[in-house]
């Protein structure tokens, strides 16, 4: 009986209880507490917050790319500068290891320097088949070339080639459309050795010779008529020291003159004789436009 009794008690119990949490789930249902509830969405705080941030980053990755391009085109402005330099310090180099000048047809050959407002460099060359411009001119291969710096607007200044067949008059076309080696050339300079000074000279008077060393100085800068890249590619600075190769050749060789001492005329301990007489002074061999080149 007693036992009964108390299964009865903890059966009320139990049903109370779920009674009591039936109850309370029923008023938090109707009366929810605001400490409790879930949002299901952002505040525009939030968003505002989220809008700023992304700013930021997108503003960096953009910042970062313009710089990557900009380093980009300086870079690729600097290089073809060194191209563009070595181009025209080549053809330079190509056309002095050339040269050829001859006394008795002087004013074909003279050999000219002008370190003044508008730099030149002159004199006549053979050049080989692979000289810039070569087909244009076919097999006059003796040409006087002509280096000279020429403005170009923007304050800018060229150095151009022009080129002529040593027997005829520069054409039109060469004339007003020369060949440009490089562009903003800051400063170009040739000097020649003076053996008799031995030192460095900015002019050559005796026109009617060629110098042994000649020293070409050639600084470029950048493109001024890009102003986005104005001024911040370097400057490039290149000297060049060249041996000329040839001198020359006296008028008695080339015309068959004698007369002058029993062995003949000798430049450089080469002796002109005629090989078919044995008389000093023989006809050139090698053609009527070949230069001595000292031993």
């Amino acid at each position: 009986m007693k036992m009964t009794s108390d299964k009865s008690c903890d059966e009320r119990r139990v049903m109370r209880d779920e009674n009591s949490a039936s109850a309370e789930d029923l008023e938090n249902f109707c009366h929810p507490s605001p400490v409790t509830r879930h949002p299901t969405a952002f505040t525009l705080l939030e968003v505002m917050i989220a809008i700023t941030i992304f700013s930021i980053v997108l503003g960096t990755i953009f910042s970062t790319w313009l710089l990557i391009m900009r380093a980009s085109r300086v870079t690729q402005t600097a290089a073809a500068q060194v191209q563009r330099q070595r181009v025209a310090i080549r053809t330079i180099e190509e056309g002095l290891t050339s040269i050829q000048s001859f006394q008795a047809s002087m004013k074909y050959y003279t050999f000219i320097v002008d370190n003044g407002q508008t730099p030149m460099l002159s004199f006549t060359a053979r050049v080989s088949s692979d000289f810039p411009r070569n087909g244009k001119f076919g097999d006059f291969d003796v040409r006087r070339l002509t280096f000279s710096l020429e403005s170009a607007g923007y304050s800018e200044n060229n150095l151009v080639l022009r080129q002529k067949p040593i027997l005829m008059d520069m054409d039109e076309d060469e004339q007003n459309f020369p060949l440009v080696l490089a562009h903003n050339v800051q400063h170009f300079a040739v000097e020649c050795w003076d053996t008799n000074a031995e030192d460095w000279v900015d002019g050559w008077d005796d026109t009617n010779s060629i110098p042994r060393l000649i020293r070409v100085t050639l600084v470029l800068g950048a493109n001024k008529k890009n102003e986005n890249l104005a001024g911040n590619a370097p400057a490039l600075s290149v000297t060049r020291v060249i041996a000329v190769p040839s001198q020359t050749l006296p008028a008695v060789a080339q015309t068959g003159g004698g007369g002058i001492g029993a062995s003949g005329p000798t430049l450089n301990g080469i002796n002109f004789v005629n090989p078919a007489n044995g008389q000093p002074g023989g006809a050139n061999q090698n053609g009527p436009h070949s230069a001595v080149k000292p031993q």
